[in-house]
């Protein structure tokens, strides 16, 4: 649609935003209409509208099998839709018109803007299987009819109203009532009849004041929504929850307006009512269980710093250097650990943010020689994304590794340098990460097996966790390179953030 907007009409940016408020909240109208419906715009010239959505209801069968987005409508092929758009009024034609061997009666709508046709709405009503109306059929379509006269009217959509998808948010189907302009109820579906009973209420509920029974059924040891008051008079154009002792019920308020001679005066409302009973308590079960694995996640990062302090302590007593120097890389390698499941603390799934913990990473790794630490810089190029726990875990153990293999060898004797640590995504779940500094370069007798725990660790890491492969070479410009091409479970995100230590 905004595409469409943009290329064929000459709309501006606030007169499409209105547009696109309208069809984010026309299911409502279609549902209510048992009708299609078709939002047709003029060209930028005015010589032909543009079909730029269409919506099918839920609650009928539909017009259009096919997709009319796109379509083109020449001016003086339907006058009713010229007419409709030239002079601001709606029209409903007169004889059905036949598509497909299925009667159809069309019913056009300006769309109105701040007193500016924008575009007409047109509704189609297949009248294949027309029969004498329910008392149900005949409120819903009521209920539309102030719907597309509020349209006619500049009032619809309304700009503080929720629009779009919403999990758990009522649909038409679930459950309606129509309120008066004092919030007794005139009219109450049957499904929100029933979803008003499952909640506890005892009686009738048409002809009853909605905001008294709302205050009755309300559990009292709950908070009550602010709004709540507002929405069940039918007053604004919002959804709040009402929580009773024996179900939680979703309800959306539209106010329906109409004006004689002066601003939009309230005369009744449209309220859709839907039990999320079972939802809301699966939320709550998912909000408990994410709560609790953050706690686990965050004593596993208390209990791993531990252990790196009780290492840190060790070391601190034994005289071998060669004693001290293993303590240290093994107390490196847990506070990694820790950093990863100190991430996971602080989110609410099992994915990580794999460029924060790399950036503490590189820090630590950068301060393994107190002596180089001023004059070694590490930097990050591209951004890894989010990533699972297992694999970020050991991406974390290889990647500081590596760094700190390269500040410790590379840069000796107070020499100053830089190691960077570049990713490059080359799909789905693959990753290419290349390791470089600008240091002394590899010995002549360097061979990955043989080089130390260290190399080996990453070895067995990149071969069996993240089933991929590692090649050591010297660097482009001299020093050492190790590229890595690795396979992850990750979210995406987006290349090129650098940052520096």
């Amino acid at each position: 649609m905004a595409d469409l907007l943009q290329s064929e009409t000459g709309l501006g940016p606030a007169e499409a935003e209105w547009l696109r408020l309208l069809v984010g909240d026309w299911q409502l109208i279609s549902d209510l209409s048992f009708a299609d419906l078709v939002l047709w715009v003029p060209s930028a010239d005015r010589q032909h509208f543009v079909a730029v959505a269409h919506c099918r209801p839920t609650t009928g069968p539909t017009v259009h099998y096919d997709d009319v987005v796109g379509a083109v409508l020449e001016r003086g092929r339907r006058p009713q839709v010229d007419t409709t758009f030239d002079e601001a009024r709606s029209l409903r034609g007169r004889d059905p018109e036949w598509d497909d061997d299925v009667p159809v009666r069309e019913e056009t709508i300006p769309v109105v803007r701040e007193g500016v046709v924008l575009g007409v709405l047109a509704r189609h009503t297949n009248l294949a299987t027309s029969r004498t109306p329910s008392r149900l059929e005949l409120n819903y379509v009521k209920c539309a009819d102030d719907l597309t006269r509020m349209i006619a009217a500049g009032d619809f959509p309304q700009t503080s109203a929720p629009t779009g998808p919403r999990r758990g948010a009522p649909r038409v189907g679930d459950g309606m009532l129509r309120l008066d302009a004092e919030g007794v109820v005139t009219y109450a579906s049957p499904n929100a009849l029933s979803a008003f009973h499952r909640a506890g209420l005892i009686g009738e509920l048409v002809g009853a004041n909605l905001a008294e029974i709302a205050s009755s059924l309300a559990a009292s040891h709950l908070p009550v929504d602010e709004s709540l008051p507002l929405v069940v008079t039918g007053r604004a154009p919002w959804r709040t929850d009402l929580e009773t002792e024996a179900a939680t019920l979703a309800m959306r308020a539209i106010p329906l307006t109409r004006r004689e001679d002066g601003p939009p005066v309230r005369v009744a409302a449209l309220l859709l009512v839907r039990d999320v009973s079972e939802l809301r308590r699966r939320e709550r079960e998912l909000m408990t269980k994410d709560a609790t694995i953050r706690e686990v996640h965050h004593r596993v990062k208390n209990n791993l710093q531990t252990v790196a302090a009780l290492l840190r302590l060790q070391s601190r007593r034994i005289t071998s250097e060669e004693g001290r120097s293993a303590l240290q890389e093994a107390m490196r390698r847990v506070e990694t650990i820790a950093t990863v499941h100190e991430t996971l603390s602080q989110g609410i799934d099992e994915n990580v943010d794999f460029d924060q913990v790399l950036d503490r990473c590189l820090m630590m790794a950068a301060e393994v020689a107190v002596s180089n630490s001023e004059r070694v810089r590490t930097v990050r190029e591209g951004r890894f994304g989010e990533l699972r726990q297992e694999d970020a875990t050991a991406l974390a153990l290889v990647l500081t590794e590596l760094v700190t293999n390269a500040v410790e060898h590379g840069f000796g004797s107070g020499r100053a340098g830089t190691v960077s640590v570049k990713v490059e995504h080359l799909g789905e779940d693959r990753l290419e990460v290349v390791v470089s500094d600008d240091g002394v370069g590899l010995p002549e007798d360097f061979q990955v097996g043989r080089s130390g725990l260290g190399t080996q660790i990453v070895r067995s890491l990149v071969a069996g966790e993240l089933r991929g492969r590692m090649e050591f070479g010297p660097g482009d410009s001299g020093g050492t390179q190790v590229r890595l091409e690795v396979r992850v479970r990750r979210g995406t995100a987006p290349l090129g953030s650098v940052r520096t230590r």
